[in-house]
């Protein structure tokens, strides 16, 4: 027999499992299918084991370059990939074991196999273990999540051309490499490697690294790299890349030059596609987008099909885990404000969501730069303060970036902010929610922030806004 539940949620990524713990919490009989990766790429092979081979590579950055600057020396420093290694995967393997608690404790019903819509209110799991389960669902929530794309004509074989997948899988690195796609996965991996020895080189096809920031963003971070002895070659097209036992060629074109590179191996990191093969989207009627083929939602997470929904980077919007896990709340949300149990959520505004990319220095956004303001209509003020007038960073060490809040200039109200420097990841909150609360550039100025902080710089670019600024 047909086991029934009011929504079944396929994938458990970031979006997948947040939206059916929410689900339950909103008393709706809920369960998951998932295949493989409990937690999603981000808890497994992505987010999470990513920053910790990134706190090891900092730390190896540290005794190996500022130890003159530090006032610390010593002889005969190694350094172990490995060790970094297996502490990333205990990292992962902590967090998965608490995806699965947590959906037990909140009484979610997990099916292990691949799930296939069969019909509006019908899903098949072929499990794990060669078995069937047929699913009867009010309700179903699509967050199978997305791949790693390449360019066309060029695969990726897991050896020499590869994916942050199996790059964030192996426990040794290659002498040299090139990395295509100067975007935050591109850009992590280069810090990771840069740091234990490796002869990095960036291609991007954009005229600058991390091309989707403010572009005083990215010549802060373009700054370092090179102080890195990272290349980068922006503004580049990559025409070839012919893999062979044991290294890879790429070839690449800059306006009339063409030049070849080779190395062990080459990251591919330009985006991702959709994972909606498979899952019976067709058999149902659900409508995908026509650039990229990601399924097409409303403002309530709802796609063209009553009952159906989506959530996650299946459907483009902003591939984000923090993203995916508000859009899994949302289409909860949205289930269960049918019934009364909850109003229907509040359109996700995707424009404002925070956006971080855990380099050395980290870069940290939301919303509009000031030439996009003004593209939308607004009258912009900018506000910005550098970090090297910030005693905690002075302290710290980094001396690098500056905070840059963008405000309308008829109301005060946030657009956008803009930050590079030293833990500025962690400094976003405090604008994302000023920006949704509707509080002004000088309501930020006038909190007062502790001494020495880092948030400190938000007070100063704050004021900054109508030339208040104490400390410039």
């Amino acid at each position: 027999m047909a086991k029934r539940f009011d929504v079944t949620v396929i994938g458990a990524g970031p979006a997948g499992y947040v939206a059916a713990i929410r689900a339950s919490q909103l008393g709706l009989r809920a369960a998951i299918v998932e295949q493989k990766h409990w937690g999603g790429v981000c808890l497994n092979v992505g987010c999470i084991p990513t920053k910790s081979l990134l706190k090891n590579a900092e730390i190896a950055h540290t005794l190996q370059k500022r130890g003159a600057e530090l006032g610390f020396s010593f002889d005969n420093l190694t350094l172990d990939y490995a060790t970094a290694f297996k502490r990333s995967r205990q990292v992962s393997s902590r967090l998965v074991k608490g995806i699965r608690l947590l959906t037990n404790a909140n009484k979610i019903t997990s099916f292990e196999g691949t799930a296939a819509i069969t019909g509006r209110n019908e899903i098949r799991v072929i499990l794990n273990s060669g078995d069937q389960e047929c699913i009867e669902t009010e309700n179903m929530i699509v967050a199978t999540g997305a791949r790693p794309r390449s360019i066309p004509g060029v695969a990726l074989d897991g050896e020499t051309v590869i994916s942050y997948e199996e790059a964030i899988l192996s426990a040794t690195l290659p002498k040299t490499a090139i990395i295509i796609g100067a975007g935050p996965i591109g850009i992590e991996f280069a810090y990771i490697w840069r740091s234990y020895g490796v002869d990095v080189t960036i291609i991007e096809m954009m005229d600058r690294i991390l091309p989707l920031e403010d572009p005083e963003s990215s010549a802060v971070l373009a700054r370092a790299y090179k102080r890195l002895k990272i290349r980068t070659v922006t503004g580049a097209t990559v025409t070839g890349v012919d893999a062979a036992s044991g290294s890879v060629r790429v070839t690449l074109c800059r306006g009339e030059a063409t030049e070849t590179l080779q190395a062990d191996k080459a990251l591919m990191a330009i985006g991702f596609q959709p994972n909606v093969e498979g899952i019976g989207l067709e058999t149902a009627g659900v409508q995908l987008t026509e650039r990229g083929g990601f399924i097409q939602v409303d403002d309530q997470m709802s796609t063209n099909v009553s009952g159906i929904y989506a959530a996650g980077d299946v459907t483009g919007k902003l591939m984000l885990a923090h993203v995916g896990s508000a859009m899994g709340v949302a289409a909860a949300e949205a289930i269960a404000s049918q019934s009364g149990a909850t109003a229907p959520p509040r359109p996700l505004n995707f424009a404002m969501m925070p956006r971080c990319v855990y380099a050395h220095p980290q870069v940290a956004s939301f919303g509009y730069t000031e030439e996009q303001a003004r593209e939308n209509g607004f009258e912009p003020q900018v506000g910005k303060s550098l970090f090297l007038a910030n005693g905690k960073a002075l302290g710290l060490g980094e001396r690098d970036g500056f905070v840059k809040i963008v405000s309308n200039g008829k109301t005060g109200e946030l657009l956008g902010a803009h930050l590079v420097g030293p833990d500025v990841t962690e400094l976003l909150p405090e604008l994302t929610l000023a920006q949704a609360q509707e509080l002004t550039a000088a309501e930020i100025g006038r909190n007062v922030h502790a001494h020495p902080t880092l948030s400190e710089a938000l007070m100063e670019a704050a004021h900054a806004v109508d030339g208040s600024s104490i400390h410039g």
